[in-house]
């Protein structure tokens, strides 16, 4: 199980990043272009300008570990442009510490004995590497070097989504569901990952989408990867816009 948990906070990573919704009948989607989805997707969650001016984020939250058992542990979030990232998850009276610093990643874990700082491994690099800025992949992604597709319609837990294919300049893809009606995403995948020596996909669905001081997002995020029974939920309870991130909390842990 303690070894599950920078598993699961790489998957958060995935961004790393919508209500559930009964399924219903409705008349077929529009038809759109993937930059008039992104346009639209971008409105839905406040705007361009809104999101432009979000420099840092904080979220706490508690997020599923160990397997059947369902065990919640508290966490926080750090994001601060451009595309640094720091995870602290408590568990067992220690702070096990994830940072990536746009280039560089590090990992504290305490609870299997390691308290030195160790890096990223090959996969865990690449997975990071992949992860957007913190206002998603579809913002500005022409300008970061992407280039998008529309793969056409599929459904998303029984709703009409447009299903995306984003290239980045990295070389990496990964695929973006947007719903039809509510141009939120849905459901996310980025390239497969090994876990227990296998490639499995990953998949990520966002749910329970809330504004807070104008701002959309999901406030409840379900990882799945293919072959694994059991998913794994974060639950977020309180997000804070641009709080003071000093530079330093992104840095190698000491």
């Amino acid at each position: 199980m303690l070894r599950r948990i920078f598993r699961y906070c790489s998957a958060f990573l995935l961004c790393v990043p919508l209500a559930m919704f009964a399924a219903d009948a409705r008349m077929p989607a529009p038809t759109l272009t993937a930059d008039q989805i992104v346009e639209k997707n971008i409105a839905a969650r406040g705007g361009h300008e809104a999101w432009r001016a979000v420099q840092s984020l904080s979220m706490s939250g508690k997020m599923e570990v160990g397997g059947n058992t369902n065990t919640e542990l508290p966490f926080v979030t750090e994001m601060k442009r451009p595309r640094k990232t720091r995870i602290e998850l408590q568990f067992a009276g220690q702070t096990a510490v994830q940072v990536y610093d746009g280039a560089n990643g590090w990992k504290v874990r305490p609870f299997l004995g390691r308290k030195g700082a160790e890096p990223f491994s090959a996969d865990e690099l690449k997975q990071a590497a992949m992860q957007p800025d913190l206002d998603g992949p579809l913002f500005d992604y022409a300008a970061r070097g992407g280039h998008l597709e529309l793969e056409g319609m599929d459904r998303v837990e029984g709703r009409e989504a447009y299903k995306l294919k984003l290239s980045q300049s990295s070389g990496n893809t990964m695929q973006v569901w947007v719903d039809a009606e509510t141009f939120l995403e849905s459901k996310v995948c980025g390239a497969p990952r090994r876990m227990d020596g296998k490639f499995r996909e990953v998949a990520t669905y966002m749910r329970d989408y809330r504004s807070t001081q104008g701002l959309v997002l999901p406030y409840v995020y379900e990882t799945t990867v293919d072959g694994v029974k059991q998913s794994h939920k974060i639950k977020i309870d309180s997000v804070v816009f641009n709080p003071k991130l000093a530079d330093a909390r992104f840095t190698k842990p000491e």
